[in-house]
């Protein structure tokens, strides 16, 4: 199975999200079979590593981000069995450039697959302070727990 996470310009949220997804993966051992990426709305970034608070508070945690942002394209939408947006606007975009209703059928929102959180988004911290990034890794930590177990289940 091929996940990929979207966000605005792929330098924060998207970034996290794949770290955090391949973390957890790694820390359970299992499904070595996933492929994991992530990208961005917004070619903006192109190239650049992920915002160097983001990269601070995810250290503090164990992750490590080094993946240079790119923007999605639309052979995403072929090689990607999940394609997870962070946001409605993230959703709303991608929906734009999903070339089939199949492809559409793809795309969901990562609160989605919150064990434990109650909120209809990952906020995008980029002109937050220091709460703001460590809110945006909770989040994530949660929603790939829920969705390493929503894949866990769908494979049994």
């Amino acid at each position: 199975m091929k996940i990929l996470f979207v966000c605005l310009g792929n330098i924060c949220r998207s970034a996290t999200a794949q770290a955090v997804m391949e973390g957890i993966i790694a820390q359970h051992s299992v499904l070595t079979e996933l492929e994991i990426d992530s990208a961005g709305i917004l070619n903006y970034h192109q190239g650049e590593l992920p915002d160097s608070r983001m990269r601070m508070h995810a250290s503090r945690r164990g992750y490590e981000l080094t993946h240079r942002s790119r923007p999605v394209v639309t052979d995403d939408f072929d090689t990607f069995d999940l394609i997870i947006g962070m946001d409605d606007r993230n959703i709303s975009d991608l929906k734009e450039k999903a070339p089939s209703i199949e492809a559409e059928q793809k795309i969901h929102r990562m609160t989605d697959y919150a064990l434990h959180t109650v909120m209809d988004h990952v906020p995008d911290p980029y002109y937050g302070g220091a709460s703001g990034f460590e809110l945006v890794l909770d989040l994530l930590e949660d929603c790939c727990e829920g969705l390493l177990k929503h894949i866990q289940a769908s494979d049994a």
